[in-house]
Parts: structure tokens; C-alpha cells; sequence
């Protein structure tokens, strides 16, 4: 079994903080005419439910926002690390809109939200970010939940040497659509896999490897199960494989809670800072943690999205566990798969993990040092563990 050793970070302060409001302070007028908008500043001193120490500022338009979220957190005059990430993607269309393409509205005062928080008329924008030759063999980097395709930019620079590479955002997530629920998009994880198969079909025409993280997991693998003959190979990081597995933590679960999640999920902290950090023991620092707050600052649809997909997985996930046990250990399974496991993660016990793929008869890679989100935690080191895996199945191939 291979080791790797995780960098432990600190959060480190930029200069000045922005300030992120509480909820409550999230839920304002709704969009009015451009001409109607008075361009004045507003200065918001708040502080967020989670942590009475950590206080945030946003100072923004009155006219910006999609009359839940108002864009702003910004903390420094130079390009901030999602600006920059940004630059390096593009949006694939792939999956289409069902629905009548009614406006979203929002789901609380039933109010038409802005043009930042409507999906797509046609087919919903994945946003991607690709790096080496589109000759090389395809892999396709899928995040966890709640995270971002972000959460991959260490390994990028290591598969671009021998590979093309692919990092992208789930809808709901990052600068993916956020379409509303019931407006072209339930986050039903078996609205997902019909997703993930439109996805692949517009990345590639060849056949990839799929790198998936955590709770998406199932859902990768129930698309692997159909189309056997389209994949490569499987790694999956830290994937629920157990009955333990099958409910949500509690940090996850309150998000699926009746009013009470649709606050939590409005509030960039919650939604955000508080679910990454308490499954491992790692922290981020303050300029990445940035990107990761940023779908909640400047959008109410990310947090609807979050509240939404918590909802399904909570009634869903201990049958799609169910599926990806009985899959893996299937004789008919023939797809290569490789299980990497943080074994310092708070969320999912290694209890029976072990047991599991001596008994299916799937690799075993073991990261002592590292949490739930293993790429976050390591990921130089978990790109090369990448690169090694593929590169040699290539080889007996």
C-alpha cells in the first residue's frame, strides 16, 4: 500500500478581511430597473452565525445581486484567486433543460430572482478547466460535496505532462449553472447520472479515466455500470462504501433541515468554511477559502442548489450505497478501479473499507496523513498517485 504525507495548512490573513453578512441580512429587496438604482455604497458590519470571531465586510452597489446575494467580499485591488482560476476555463453545454423555462423564482417570498441565479433556456453550462495535449488520454477530475472543480489545481500541472486533463464543476457548484429546483433541475442523484453521461459524451469521444471525490462518488460509479466500454479506469477518493456510509454528518445533514437549512445554506460560512473544515484536520487558507465562499456571495442560487442536493442525498444515499456495494463486488464489473483513502477523515469511517476491496478484489490506497478531501489535503502528492495509476494500466494495456 502506497503513503503519502499531507502539508498542513494554516489560515493565513489577507489584508484587509472582507466581511461576509449573516443570513438574515441575505434576504433583501429583489432587482429593480438599472435605471431605478441609485449607484450608492453600502457598508454592512456583520457577523456570521457560526463563529462570533469571525466577522466579515461587503461593501457593494445597491444594483448588483440577485436579490438574495450581493457581490462583493472583495479584499484586495489585485486579481483574487477565483478571478484567476476563472480565466483558465470554459463553459461545455451538455444535458438539457427540462421544464417549461419559466423565470426561477426563489422559493421563499416566490420572487423572480436575477439573471446571475437563471440557468441556461437550452442546455446547462458546465464549467471546466483543461490542461495538456487533447491528444493525450482523457481524465476526467470530478469533486466532492460540498467543494469545486477549484479543489483539483494542484494535481492539473502534474496529469498536463502525459495527459489532458479535466477538472469541472457539478452543476449547482462553482461557476456552474445553479439552476432552481423544479426549474429545469431537482439535484436528484439520478438527475445527476443522466447528467454525467451528457457530460462525458460532450468532453470526449475517447475513452477516460474518472477521478471522483467523496459523495459523488455513487453516482459516478452507477454511469461507470452502464457504460463499461467508455472507461479506462475508476479511482475513487474517499468514496462511501459502507453502511456507516449511508447517512450524511451532521454538518452535511442540517443543510436538508426545514427553514433552518435554507438559512444555513444562505450563509457563505455554513455553507462553506464550516462543512470543509470539519472532515479533516487540515485548514485553508483565507485566499482559497475565498473561492470556495464565493458561489454563496454572489448568487442565492448556490446555496438553494446546496439545499437541494443535501435533500436528495439524505433520502437517496443509503440506496445508492447499496448499488455501489453490490456493483464493485459484481463478476461483472470490468472496470479497473482503484479506492484512495484519507484515513484521517471525520466524515467517513475506514471501519470495513479495508474488508470491502479485499473482498472485491479493488486496490487499496491508504493516505494516513490526510482528510476527506484527499486533493485539497495533498494534492502534488495525489497527483502523482494519479498519474502512477493510469500510466501503469496504460502499459498493461
Amino acid at each position: 500500500m502506497a503513503t503519502l504525507h499531507s502539508h498542513c495548512f494554516r489560515m493565513v490573513p489577507c489584508s484587509p478581511p472582507a466581511r461576509i453578512p449573516s443570513p438574515l441580512h441575505r434576504f433583501c429587496l429583489p432587482e429593480y430597473p438599472q435605471a431605478q438604482v441609485r449607484k450608492k455604497l453600502l457598508r454592512f458590519h456583520c457577523r456570521s452565525s457560526s463563529d462570533n470571531n469571525e466577522e466579515y465586510l461587503l461593501d457593494a452597489p445597491v444594483s448588483i445581486g440577485d436579490g438574495f446575494s450581493f457581490s462583493g467580499g472583495k479584499y484586495s485591488d489585485e486579481p483574487s484567486p477565483a478571478d484567476e482560476w476563472f480565466k483558465k476555463g470554459k463553459f461545455v453545454k451538455a444535458h438539457p433543460v427540462s421544464g417549461t423555462g419559466e423565470k426561477a423564482k426563489d422559493p421563499i417570498f416566490g420572487l423572480t430572482m436575477g439573471g446571475s441565479s437563471q440557468a441556461s433556456s437550452d442546455l446547462f453550462r458546465w464549467f471546466s478547466v483543461e490542461s495538456g495535449s487533447a491528444e493525450n488520454s482523457p481524465i476526467v477530475l470530478l469533486h466532492g460535496l460540498p467543494s469545486q472543480a477549484y479543489s483539483y489545481r494542484k494535481i492539473l500541472p502534474i496529469l498536463e505532462k502525459n495527459y489532458h486533463a479535466i477538472a469541472v464543476d457539478w452543476l449547482g457548484f462553482g461557476f456552474s449553472d445553479k439552476p432552481q429546483p423544479r426549474y429545469g433541475f431537482d439535484y436528484t442523484l439520478d438527475e445527476y447520472v443522466a447528467s454525467l453521461e451528457s457530460l462525458i459524451n460532450a468532453l470526449t469521444d475517447k475513452k477516460v479515466t474518472l477521478v471522483v471525490q467523496g459523495y459523488f462518488s455513487p453516482i459516478a460509479i452507477k454511469y461507470a455500470s452502464n457504460h463499461q466500454e467508455k472507461l479506462n479506469g475508476l479511482i475513487l477518493l474517499n468514496p462511501p462504501l459502507t453502511i456507516k456510509h449511508a447517512n450524511l454528518p451532521s454538518s452535511l445533514s442540517v443543510l436538508s433541515n426545514f427553514l433552518l437549512g435554507e438559512i444555513f445554506c444562505q450563509d457563505p460560512l455554513r455553507a462553506s468554511d464550516k462543512t470543509l473544515l470539519s472532515c479533516g484536520p487540515y485548514q485553508i487558507k483565507e485566499d482559497v477559502a475565498m473561492v470556495y465562499r464565493r458561489p454563496y456571495l454572489t448568487s442565492g442560487s448556490a446555496g438553494f442548489a446546496l439545499n437541494a442536493i443535501s435533500k436528495a442525498m439524505k433520502k437517496q444515499l443509503k440506496g445508492y450505497v447499496e448499488d455501489t456495494r453490490a456493483l464493485l463486488m459484481d463478476n461483472n464489473w470490468s472496470v479497473q478501479t482503484t479506492v484512495c483513502w484519507g484515513q484521517r477523515d471525520r466524515w467517513l469511517s475506514f471501519d470495513g473499507v479495508e474488508d470491502f476491496c479485499k473482498e472485491s478484489k479493488h486496490r487499496l490506497v491508504e493516505l494516513p496523513m490526510t482528510g476527506h478531501h484527499v486533493q485539497e489535503d495533498s494534492g502534488e502528492e495525489l497527483g502523482q498517485l494519479i498519474a502512477g495509476i493510469v500510466g501503469k494500466r496504460s502499459s498493461i494495456s
